[in-house]
């Protein structure tokens, strides 16, 4: 009788290989469920009325035609809508970057008393909040209705981002590099600017990203508080204005653009709106990759 033991490499190699092969798989359909609905939306503004009308418009254009593209480009208003979407976000994502490293670098020291109540007040807003109606109130007694700063300030700090800045520099950040550049007289700005941050690009670089999609992307509470002020209302604000247009009857805004049929008008301007934020990202991906610390410290 032969003695059992390990089975061939082989046929552990084989078994390794389905896995892999079923996680490929996996991907690739979960990265179609993302790429397919987005091409559909591309070749719909780029195909002619008559095809998107009779619905023969899937992942290819049909009777290729740049017009919805012209006549967005003709309107003022969506354009101008595109710069207040801009400044908006470049604006909200330097304020909340500026909020979130202020407040978690003293929160990852260990020598800062407190800081345990600190985090848990952090943490305790992430499960509960006032509502949209206190939210409201707020910003009209503040005044900031019908303001850029009422699409910058409110949400300009996530706690949920704070958490994470604040757990990568406690793991990623040893003590004894900072108190190496103590003994060389670096105060706490020097250390933040001179050694926290460069250490940290990574991590600031996908958090920069999320405040910039997750502004980029919002239009709830420019529909709340820009009301009267329609040279305010971001892109995405045009958009969801726009998607209602082509769902009911009746005209919410008054727009220069006309088209046969609303569908592309809304696939081209959900496009305009997308490639934006799309042409960032390849400028951020270089960092997702470097896990790493830059330096390292003498033992």
């Amino acid at each position: 009788m032969k003695a059992r033991g390990k089975p061939p490499a082989a046929s552990r190699r084989h078994r390794i290989d389905v896995w892999e092969w079923l996680i490929r798989l996996f991907v690739l359909m979960a990265s179609l469920a993302c790429l397919l609905p987005f091409v559909h939306v591309v070749a719909k503004s780029l195909s002619d009325d008559a095809y998107v009308i009779a619905q023969k418009v899937f992942l290819v254009p049909q009777g290729f035609t740049l017009e919805a593209y012209g006549k967005i480009f003709a309107d003022a208003s969506i354009l101008h809508s595109l710069y207040v979407s801009v400044l908006v976000t470049v604006l909200f994502t330097i304020l909340g970057m500026i909020v979130t490293i202020c407040a978690a670098y003293p929160l990852s020291r260990p020598q800062l008393k407190g800081r345990a109540v600190l985090t848990f007040l952090c943490v305790f807003t992430l499960l509960f909040s006032g509502g949209i109606i206190p939210d409201y109130m707020l910003i009209n007694s503040l005044g900031m209705l019908d303001t850029i700063w009422s699409l910058v300030l409110p949400l300009s700090f996530s706690a949920f981002n704070l958490l994470i800045l604040r757990s990568s520099i406690a793991s990623n950040i040893p003590v004894s590099l900072e108190e190496s550049a103590r003994i060389d007289g670096a105060g706490h700005f020097r250390i933040l600017f001179s050694v926290v941050l460069p250490l940290s690009k990574p991590i600031l670089a996908t958090l920069s990203l999320f405040y910039a999609v997750g502004r980029w992307n919002a239009y709830q509470d420019a529909l709340f508080y820009i009301k009267y002020n329609i040279d305010l209302r971001p892109l995405q604000l045009k958009l969801y204005y726009l998607v209602i247009q082509a769902s009911e009857s009746f005209q919410l805004e008054a727009t220069t653009v006309q088209l046969s049929n609303p569908e592309v008008l809304k696939a081209s301007v959900v496009v305009f709106a997308t490639l934006p934020i799309v042409c960032v990202y390849p400028f951020i991906q270089k960092y997702f990759v470097q896990g790493v610390m830059l330096g390292s410290v003498k033992g």
